[in-house]
């Protein structure tokens, strides 16, 4: 476990993770690739910020709570998550609620997963991973320690996959995931296991204030955010192709919006 300390109830303005995200398929087809992303974490009560990021308007980098809770484009933000958690036995009014999430850039959102962050002081509570396709659909587990026990970098917290993410996968099997989450560093590791076959993906990073020059360097760094984002999810799916792995179907969504 980090030695470093959770997160503190007390941080109210928003977080920088200028991170990497990871993803090796294993099985009969492998494939792995590594790139950086930006999120940040923010509290979605607050206003706070620097200059070029807002909150529920356009700017250079933003976050808008119909994006998120709920349908793409019809999300209910903050409201969405309390009754989920609530719903679960977790109540909101004990709980402070963070997200983790790639903001948009200069308008333009894809979001493969964000993160809901439900904390009892500085315990970790619950989590709800909020997962996106390129298809438009979206599905969001729920991930907890039974009786809602503290979530700690040790957890193994464990879901059936019921929604299609990857044209290239079933969806069969299990998630396992761990959030290793402090106030100076993030790391999420999401295992899908479907017999021999399955994919390791992982987001780690260290975290900082943000400020206009970190969201400048990273527009600089990785220009067009989210559409490089989608771009690079069809150049792995023309790879994984090329080497000959099987194109499915996409199936309908679940209609439950969390699982």
């Amino acid at each position: 476990m980090s030695a470093s300390a959770p997160i503190s109830p007390l941080v109210k303005g928003p977080l920088h993770l200028a991170g990497t995200t990871t993803h090796a398929r294993r099985g009969a087809i492998q494939n792995a690739f590594r790139y950086g992303v930006d999120y940040v974490l923010i509290d979605p009560q607050s206003t706070r910020g620097p200059l070029l990021f807002s909150r529920n308007r356009w700017n250079l980098a933003s976050v808008m709570d119909r994006n998120h809770g709920g349908a793409p484009k019809k999300g209910r933000g903050l409201d969405w998550a309390k009754e989920v958690f609530e719903h679960a036995g977790l109540a909101p009014q004990n709980l402070r609620i963070l997200l983790l999430t790639q903001p948009s850039f200069l308008g333009y959102i894809f979001n493969p997963v964000s993160f809901w962050l439900a904390y009892d002081g500085a315990t970790l509570r619950g989590v709800i991973a909020e997962v996106s396709n390129t298809f438009g659909d979206r599905h969001s587990y729920l991930c907890a320690e039974p009786e809602f026990a503290p979530i700690t970098a040790k957890s193994c917290l464990s879901a059936q996959k019921i929604f299609h993410v990857s044209p290239f996968q079933e969806v069969a099997g299990d998630y396992r995931f761990t959030f290793d989450i402090t106030e100076t560093r993030i790391a999420i590791r999401i295992a899908h296991k479907n017999g021999s076959e399955g994919v390791i993906a992982t987001l780690m990073g260290e975290l900082h204030d943000l400020n206009n020059a970190r969201l400048i360097k990273a527009s600089l760094r990785r220009p067009f955010g989210a559409m490089r984002t989608v771009a690079l999810i069809y150049w792995q799916a023309l790879k994984l192709k090329l080497k000959g792995a099987r194109y499915r179907r996409r199936p309908l969504p679940p209609e439950q919006e969390v699982s």
